[in-house]
């Protein structure tokens, strides 16, 4: 049934409704507003499941990276043989991005092993810790205590390492899960050199063995890790930086040549 209203006249009687206040229409059937929503139909979380098959080998389970290094780093009788381990070790990104695998330097038989961060690009270059900037410091360092990576006598000897045996990109830090899984070799390879002392150069050389951070605090102090005495220094590049520290870091290196005096 039509309502013999015109469009004008019905736009100005809907206009005047609005003004009153009128915030709804009202339709011919009734609404009850108290009734509850009906329930909405439940989506499936998924499609249909696609039942096995039998002649598809079964997928490969996930595999824990720090349980792979724990049994290559084992397995290594020997330094050559570690190495080798390392260089097969194919659980972490930083390998693909380094020119180099920077496993060690110096003298296995040293009684002091210097455990630095990571390579920087004059190491992942050369194949060898400290030899940029930061490492010629670290050598005139040691050597001003009748030390080097090159002298023959054990006594006087360094063997040097890192915990992250790939440089990462634009020498950043390395992160946790880099440090977990590279771990077990840096363990390993201190059971098969087996020096009297430790020396940890930097934060995150302190973080990965001592289970601390804050290379000022800690600095100065022998601790022990991985039940060898071990002292932890300011990092060579962070002297570069902040010459002024270079009076801590020779008291530092007066320590350790005390305690190898103090210890046959």
């Amino acid at each position: 049934m039509e309502s013999g209203l015109d469009g004008h006249t019905a736009l100005a009687l809907l206009r005047w409704q609005i003004e009153l206040g009128a915030t709804e229409a009202i339709g011919d059937t009734p609404v009850n507003r108290y009734e509850a929503e009906p329930p909405r139909p439940a989506v499936p979380a998924a499609g249909p499941q696609t039942p096995p098959r039998p002649d598809l080998p079964p997928p490969a389970p996930e595999v824990d990276p720090v349980e792979v290094a724990h049994a290559a780093a084992s397995a290594a009788r020997d330094l050559d043989a570690l190495r080798a381990a390392l260089g097969d070790f194919a659980h972490c990104e930083l390998k693909k991005g380094a020119r180099n695998l920077v496993f060690a330097d110096g003298n296995p038989a040293a009684r002091v092993m210097v455990i630095g961060e990571a390579p920087g690009r004059d190491e992942d270059i050369q194949g060898k810790p400290f030899v940029g900037r930061a490492g010629q410091l670290l050598d005139r360092m040691f050597d001003c205590i009748g030390m080097g990576r090159a002298a023959p006598a054990a006594e006087k000897a360094l063997y040097i390492t890192n915990i992250l045996p790939w440089r990462p990109p634009q020498n950043r830090d390395p992160k946790p899960h880099e440090v977990a899984m590279l771990l077990p070799f840096v363990e390993r390879h201190v059971a098969l050199v087996d020096p009297d002392v430790l020396v940890l150069m930097g934060n995150h050389s302190c973080g990965a063995l001592l289970g601390r951070k804050g290379i000022t605090r800690l600095r100065g102090k022998w601790g022990e890790a991985l039940g060898r005495p071990a002292l932890p220094m300011f990092h060579p590049a962070y002297l570069l930086r902040n010459p002024h520290a270079k009076r801590e870091a020779w008291h530092d290196l007066l320590m350790l040549q005390a305690r190898l005096k103090e210890t046959p």
